[in-house]
């Protein structure tokens, strides 16, 4: 199948996979082997209750398990030069896989907290590294379809997760053992197919592949020294802050639909059939649109696209703050869900796109970091409103949705396209500054 773009859309997701390096396949399939075995944050909490801990104790536990995951991100995004992609990989896969084994057979609530927020560290180590070498290696015009091949990866194996997790657990003698035990072997597993499949560190001195794009973010000019890798210098780039801002925005808002409005609805007395028919008409939405209509969408200048994907978001949202029933939580469902299968695959690739080339990992890993404490505060920060305030907490989530989108489109900067630059070789790139 050709790469070429098709009368009215970009590369489709299988050609994009398909003429992709083993690298990046191997990235991909990863993205699926983890989140199919990602069985400890499902299942922490009803294990440690088994064991007698209460109900108190398992929640802390899974706050720390959280707190060491963001934890990992940044570690990640620090080392991910120093180490490259595989040697992340391989540690981060291999030391979880050691903590995962631990938390089962240590006994002592303490030790099991500090197991579980190792694990937690270990296991996103090697996000920053391995997101930066996927947009390494793609081509500006694909990023946004291979990034949309990736969260697809993520949702599939994210919905399969926990069905085969329960499948072990019958399988075990309704006991955790295999759980543990199962989710250490992926870990490895994966650890043997990096080791195998993705390069090595890079020569010191090495510009990354992507770094034949001309003109992205703050990024060093010819003859100029190559920005210094820290995160202050990521700050620095004002116009990227906004972006976080949006992200960590974002992230607050998207998980309302998991944490509030179960809540609202319980006050509501709404049957929790409907809400459970929105949660899967989400999942199936994603899974099977989202790659067809990205096929158009990489088409769209990335501010649309992900402006676009902000708005909707934050106006799915709202839409629970009309009086609660069934068309409600439906309507308010399909319109997130559309502004999330627009603006996902760009809002996740665009990090990589706006990076100068030594920095790829530490913009990447900053996204993931406002983006991932943006879902861990979110249902604090819903619960602590809606005890406030009630059914209106939802104008106030529209208020976060309408900064969401003002701060995204202000921290997007239009992105010049590799394959444009190599058509005007004599022509200075044009991007705007900070």
């Amino acid at each position: 199948m050709s790469g070429k773009a098709e009368s009215g859309g970009g590369p489709g997701a299988w050609a994009t996979f398909v003429e992709s390096p083993l690298a990046v396949k191997a990235i991909l399939a990863g993205v699926v082997i983890n989140r199919l075995g990602a069985f400890l944050g499902i299942f922490l909490v009803l294990y440690l209750t088994a064991r007698g801990y209460s109900a108190g104790h398992a929640a802390f536990a899974l706050g720390a398990y959280g707190f060491g995951g963001v934890a990992g991100v940044v570690v990640g995004g620090a080392l991910a030069n120093r180490l490259g992609a595989r040697n992340a990989t391989v540690l981060s896969m291999t030391g979880s896989a050691f903590l995962l084994v631990l938390v089962y057979y240590v006994h002592s609530y303490p030790l099991i907290t500090a197991s579980v927020v190792l694990v937690g560290l270990f296991q996103t180590i090697y996000r920053p590294a391995s997101a930066a070498l996927l947009s390494e290696l793609t081509s500006d015009e694909r990023q946004v379809m291979i990034f949309g091949i990736w969260r697809l990866g993520l949702n599939i194996g994210t919905t399969l997760c926990p069905q085969l997790g329960f499948g072990l657990y019958r399988l075990g003698g309704h006991g955790y053992g295999m759980l543990f035990w199962g989710e250490a072997v992926v870990a490895v597993g994966y650890a043997v197919l990096a080791f195998l499949t993705l390069p090595g560190k890079p020569a010191p001195g090495a510009e990354p592949a992507a770094g034949r794009r001309a003109g992205a973010g703050a990024g060093a000019g010819v003859g100029e020294a190559a920005p210094k890798e820290s995160y202050l210098t990521v700050l620095k780039d004002t116009r990227f802050s906004f972006f976080l801002v949006a992200a960590l925005t974002n992230g607050i808002i998207y998980s309302q639909y998991l944490s509030t409005l179960p809540l609202d609805l319980t006050r509501a007395h709404v049957d929790v059939f409907w809400y459970s028919l929105a949660v899967s008409a989400n999942s199936i939405i994603v899974i099977f649109v989202e790659l067809p209509l990205t096929k158009y969408t990489q088409k769209w200048p990335v501010k649309l696209t992900a402006g676009t994907g902000f708005a909707l978001v934050g106006l799915g949202e709202a839409c629970y703050g009309l009086p609660l029933g069934a068309a409600v939580i439906l309507t308010g469902t399909l319109i997130w869900t559309l502004g999330e299968i627009v603006g996902g695959p760009t809002f996740f690739a665009y990090p990589g796109l706006a990076a100068p080339p030594r920095l790829k990992a530490r913009y990447i890993s900053s996204f993931q970091l406002s983006f991932t404490a943006g879902t861990a505060v979110g249902p604090v920060v819903g619960g602590l409103l809606f005890q406030q305030l009630g059914h209106g907490v939802w104008p106030v989530v529209a208020l976060f949705g309408a900064l969401s989108t003002v701060f995204g489109v202000a921290g997007i900067r239009p992105i010049v396209p590799s394959a444009a630059l190599s058509e005007q070789p004599d022509q200075e790139p044009v991007s705007e500054g900070v």
